[in-house]
C-alpha cells in the first residue's frame, strides 16, 4: 500500500516520513504535475494526496491527476493551512470509506449473484416438475427429468440454507 503526496510545498519530504509512519504505507512525494503523472505511470497508489494550491492555481494539472487516480482514492488538502496530522487523519478516513464502499459493493454483487442462482434454479426446478406430471411424458425421458428435479431441489436447499460463519 502506498501514497503519492503532489505538492511543491517546503518541508513536503517531512510531512512524508511522518505520514508513513504514522499510517504504516509507503509514501512518494511529487512535486507537480509532471512528477505525478510519472510516478502514477510507474505505480497504482491507494491513495493520491493533492495540494489544494495546485488544483486552484492549475485545474488542468489537477484533473489530469484525478483522471489517472485508477483505484486508488483522491484527498485534496491545503498543505499551509494543515499539518501532517491533519493529512494523516484525512488519508485514513478516505481509505476506510473506499474500504466500507468496496465491502459494500462486493455484498451487492454476491446478493444478486445469489439471488440470479435461486431464481434459475427455482426455474429448472418448477419447470422439470410440471414436465413430469404431464402424462404423456415417456418413461426414459421422466426418469431422467426426476434426476434433474431431485438435483435443482438439493440445489435450491443448499442455496436457500443460512450462510454459515
Amino acid at each position: 500500500m502506498s501514497i503519492l503526496i503532489v505538492t511543491g510545498i517546503e518541508g513536503a519530504l517531512n510531512c512524508a516520513g511522518v505520514v508513513s509512519k504514522q499510517l504504516g504505507m509507503e509514501v512518494e512525494v511529487a512535486d507537480g504535475r509532471k512528477a505525478a503523472l510519472a510516478a502514477m505511470r510507474l505505480n497504482e497508489f491507494d491513495a493520491v494526496v493533492v495540494d489544494e494550491t495546485l488544483a486552484i492555481c492549475d485545474p488542468a494539472a489537477a484533473d489530469a491527476i484525478y483522471e489517472r487516480v485508477g483505484s486508488g482514492i483522491p484527498v485534496q488538502i491545503n498543505f499551509a493551512l494543515s499539518g501532517a496530522a491533519r493529512l494523516v487523519r484525512e488519508v485514513r478516513a478516505a481509505l476506510k470509506r473506499r474500504d466500507r464502499e468496496r465491502l459494500l459493493a462486493r455484498r451487492a454483487a454476491a446478493e444478486a449473484i445469489d439471488t440470479e442462482l435461486k431464481t434459475t434454479v427455482t426455474g429448472l426446478l418448477l419447470h422439470s416438475q410440471l414436465a413430469l406430471a404431464d402424462a404423456q411424458t415417456p418413461a426414459p425421458i421422466a426418469e431422467k427429468l426426476r434426476i434433474v428435479a431431485n438435483l435443482a431441489g438439493v440445489l435450491h436447499r443448499q442455496l436457500s440454507a443460512p450462510a454459515e460463519g
